[in-house]
C-alpha cells in the first residue's frame, strides 16, 4: 500500500471536485480523504494499491468536467487509519 497526500491548483472549488475526486476513489478502492482550501486548492490523502493510486492521480490531472487543473503537488504520506475514503470540511 502507498499514500499520496495531493495539493491540486487551479479552477477546482465550486465544481464539485470534491465530489467526484470521492465517488472516483470509492469506485476503485482506495482509502483516505478530500478538502477545499482557503487558498482556492483542494487538497487530498489516497491511499491503497499502487497502480490504483497512480490511476487516480492522473484522472486529478483531468479532474471533472467543468476543472481546470494547473499544477498538482504530490508528496508521498502516510496511510490513513481509516480504510474509507472521506469528503472532509474545509480548513
Amino acid at each position: 500500500m502507498i499514500a499520496k497526500h495531493l495539493i491540486i491548483s487551479g479552477q477546482v472549488q465550486g465544481i464539485g471536485y470534491r465530489d467526484w475526486l470521492t465517488e472516483t476513489a470509492r469506485k476503485i478502492g482506495l482509502a483516505g480523504w478530500v478538502r477545499n482550501r482557503s487558498d482556492g486548492t483542494v487538497e487530498a490523502l489516497i491511499a491503497g494499491e499502487t497502480d490504483a493510486v497512480e490511476e487516480v492521480v492522473r484522472a486529478c490531472r483531468r479532474g471533472p468536467r467543468m476543472a481546470i487543473v494547473s499544477t498538482i503537488h504530490e508528496t508521498l504520506a502516510e496511510p490513513p487509519a481509516s480504510r474509507e475514503f472521506t469528503k472532509r470540511p474545509t480548513v
